[in-house]
């Protein structure tokens, strides 16, 4: 635990425990061509969906009866994925939208500006959901001034809008289409990863499906996002990194880390 392991995700995983995660998120190569120092993102499309297919089942293997698992992908993807993790025998909980500003610009086509993220679970009936870390005002209380309304204020509807106005470390969501924009190269946050996911989003995550002391795992760590987030926010991590510059990269971020987190569950 706490620590990243250089490798390829296939190896590295067979190495860890059956049923040892608590929660993981993979953000993997989209297969679109993006430029990583050790990782070809131009497979053939065949080929691609069996590289899935075999990282899938070994992140499947080391979760907990009681965990959680979140993919995030792009569109051209995102159909044969949903289908490889129902074939594991998971549940869905929720198909997210994240919705970002500073898109993908096109020329022939309409502008990239979204992920999708797909949330699963092992067992539909035991699964860790932090209900009071997520909750809302309802427009009972805010716009209404309705004595009915809960005064804890009630769950996200599965839209959900994230202000960037808000604070990206603490915001209060919304419903299930993200709207956080991307990691751009003026932001503080920005590596010199070139697929950087934003600390918000995994903010949301961790906090609604762990607990403190639970393992997280990124079996494509990236830019450490994840691991730092759950650093952060007194959680275990464990990440996979195929990139040695990369890994080297993410130990540094992980060093410097000495910011607060918010009030945790």
């Amino acid at each position: 635990m706490n620590t990243i392991l250089t490798g390829d995700c296939l190896k590295r995983l067979r190495t860890l425990p059956a049923e040892s995660v608590d929660l993981a998120f993979a953000d993997p190569p989209f297969n679109i061509g993006y430029e990583y120092d050790v990782y070809e993102d131009r497979r053939s499309r065949d080929d691609y969906l069996k590289w899935t297919e075999q990282w899938l089942q070994a992140v499947r293997r080391v979760l907990k009866p009681t965990a959680s698992f979140y993919v995030a992908i792009g569109d051209e993807y995102a159909a044969e994925i949903k289908v490889r993790l129902d074939g594991l025998g998971l549940t869905l909980r929720n198909w997210i939208i994240w919705h970002y500003t500073f898109g993908v610009s096109c020329t022939k086509k309409f502008n990239r500006s979204h992920a999708h993220i797909f949330y699963y679970v092992v067992d539909p009936t035991r699964y860790t959901f932090n209900a009071d870390a997520i909750r809302v005002p309802s427009a009972r209380q805010t716009t209404y001034a309705d004595r009915r309304a809960n005064p804890r204020g009630k769950l996200p509807d599965d839209t959900w809008v994230l202000r960037p106005q808000e604070d990206p470390r603490c915001f209060s969501p919304a419903g299930d289409t993200w709207y956080v924009p991307r990691v751009c190269g003026t932001f503080k946050e920005r590596t010199d990863h070139p697929c950087q996911m934003p600390e918000a989003v995994l903010e949301r995550i961790i906090r609604v499906s762990s607990n403190q002391g639970d393992l997280v795992l990124d079996p494509f760590a990236g830019s450490g996002t994840t691991l730092a987030v759950a650093k952060r926010l007194g959680r275990n991590y464990l990440g996979i990194e195929l990139s040695a510059e990369y890994a080297d990269a993410i130990r540094r971020r992980l060093e410097e880390l000495t910011c607060s987190p918010c009030s945790s569950t």
